[in-house]
């Protein structure tokens, strides 16, 4: 017993820096004008099929520097219901909130909407009652009344393989319909601990947003590996300000980015403005009479950037893909041929995805 306690101590000890750092660092430095703020929108407590109380949620997300989570417990799906009967559908929520209020996390209800496939699980979050969403005999009449509420609706794990056994995203017909009437408004491309390309294809082609989101239902720490440096899959929202308002604007606008593992998943143009707050090259330096430059590159985020360089010089001491750890600097030295003042360096970024089997390429100037 003194083992195993000595031993979750040290755990704790290791975890806690880590969690201190998350709260003084930014993941991401946000673009000019906009405040880039980090969510995850599919969360589970007791009252469905977690594991633990919803003041617990808040606590982890405040340890892990999140912004903003969504209480998203099944509406249908109650396994709990002998030990704990739920018959408001917003209590999960409520005990969030009131947890949250002291602190600068901001909670927002939201529930999701479990059923067979199609459409499978939609998360509405947003709403404003999720009691009156519960329509045990008609799956799209619970996503109307979330639309009716104004909520943003998203498909969940839409490659989950209890629904698709081959884990292709694909959509039926439903789909396609609630699309239409513009019912349906995001798509999660991440979820837990799986990532979809046909779905990043999916969302691209329909206009919808993409989502990335933990799904979690026991401890964020175990399931993703926080005291060991991990993370939990999250949402990164380009939004004007901090507000809810104006978060849930941005969402309409399919303005996100999402970060899972090493992976960064966005449309071209939101990568673009991430990674252009977030690399920096310095001014080139020569020695003497050598025209080989030297010039660092900065990683001002939280995330490991895996780079290849498709220039026309090749460099002095590396080949051309590389990496540049978090918060992390990398020197190198490019052959120049002749003096330059400024050097434009055109990169593709291998863990910065844009589509199906396609990587950001972009070019980074010197300063």
């Amino acid at each position: 017993m003194k083992k195993q306690s000595r031993k979750f101590i040290s755990l704790l000890l290791t975890a806690l820096p880590i969690w201190i750092s998350a709260q003084e660092k930014s993941f991401f430095k946000a673009p000019d004008g906009l405040s880039l703020i980090s969510t995850d929108l599919h969360i589970h407590t007791t009252f469905s099929d977690g594991s633990v109380w919803p003041n617990i949620r808040v606590e982890e997300a405040l340890k892990e520097g999140l912004d903003l989570i969504a209480i998203t417990d099944h509406l249908e799906y109650q396994p709990h219901r002998k030990d704990l009967p739920n018959p408001d559908r917003n209590r999960s929520f409520n005990i969030a909130e009131d947890t949250a209020k002291e602190s600068k996390l901001t909670v927002i209800r939201g529930v999701e909407i479990t059923r067979s496939m199609p459409p499978g699980h939609i998360n509405a979050v947003f709403i404003q009652d999720a009691n009156k969403l519960l329509f045990p005999d008609d799956p799209e009449a619970g996503i109307t009344e979330a639309n009716r509420q104004k909520g943003f609706v998203f498909w969940n794990h839409p490659n989950w393989e209890a629904q698709r056994k081959d884990g292709i995203a694909r959509l039926d017909p439903m789909h396609k319909n609630l699309i239409k009437k513009k019912l349906l408004h995001g798509i999660e491309v991440v979820n837990f601990d799986t990532m979809s390309e046909e779905a990043i294809e999916i969302g691209l082609e329909n206009g919808l947003t993409m989502l990335g989101t933990s799904d979690v239902h026991k401890l964020t720490a175990w399931d993703f590996d926080i005291p060991k440096g991990g993370h939990r899959p999250m949402t990164f929202v380009l939004s004007e300000d901090n507000s809810p308002q104006n978060i849930k604007k941005a969402l309409f606008a399919g303005k996100t980015v999402v970060w899972f593992k090493e992976l960064i998943i966005a449309k071209e143009e939101h990568l673009l403005q991430l990674v252009k707050a977030n690399l920096s090259a310095s001014t080139p330096s020569y020695d003497g009479d050598k025209l080989i430059a030297k010039v660092t590159l900065k990683n001002h985020s939280a995330n490991t950037l895996h780079l290849k360089y498709n220039g026309p010089f090749t460099f002095h001491q590396d080949a051309a893909i590389f990496k540049i750890e978090p918060y992390g600097e990398k020197d190198i030295d490019i052959k120049t041929l002749v003096v330059k003042s400024v050097i434009e360096l055109p990169f593709e970024l291998l863990n910065g995805i844009i589509g199906r089997k396609k990587n950001l390429n972009f070019t980074l100037k010197t300063q």
